[in-house]
């Protein structure tokens, strides 16, 4: 199935770019969620004459996501207490949602779909490393620190 991007697509291509997905990912989630649309000649057509206007939102959209990376930037090392056996071994794990709501705490909006850990699930006391993707183009890394209660 050939689609034409609505916007940025992670390992898939950029706003404008005419892509073929296989059909069942075209028609339950980048169609559906406004990502793309088939790439008939009416679409194509159509796409050309919004390419401009799709483009000034993408761009504010960029510019609102680095503004709340600043943001995240300033509110530096979070720390998590947890409870953990002597030897700093966790007594279950940090989840996206504890990160989120500890930043969201320090004063920085964030959503627990943003958090990704790219060493893992955390299950031991120490510091790390968390990415925080606001957009496409925009990630902030945040470190954070788990110790022990």
């Amino acid at each position: 199935m050939e689609v034409i991007l609505l916007d940025n697509v992670r390992n898939l291509g950029t706003l404008g770019d005419q892509v073929k997905v296989k059909p069942g990912y075209g028609r339950n989630y980048l169609v559906p969620q406004g990502k793309a649309v088939r790439a008939t000649p009416d679409n194509i057509k159509a796409f050309e004459e919004r390419r401009a206007e799709l483009e000034r939102q993408a761009a504010e959209a960029r510019q609102a996501a680095q503004k709340r990376a600043d943001a995240i930037a300033g509110v530096g090392p979070i720390t998590l207490r947890r409870k953990s056996a002597d030897e700093g071994r966790l007594f279950g794990s940090i989840a996206a949602t504890d990160v989120a709501e500890a930043l969201s705490e320090a004063g920085a909006d964030v959503e627990r779909k943003e958090v990704v850990f790219p060493e893992g699930a955390i299950r031991q006391t120490g510091e790390y490393q968390v990415e925080i993707h606001l957009h496409f183009d925009v990630v902030q890394p945040v470190t954070l620190v788990v110790e022990a209660e």
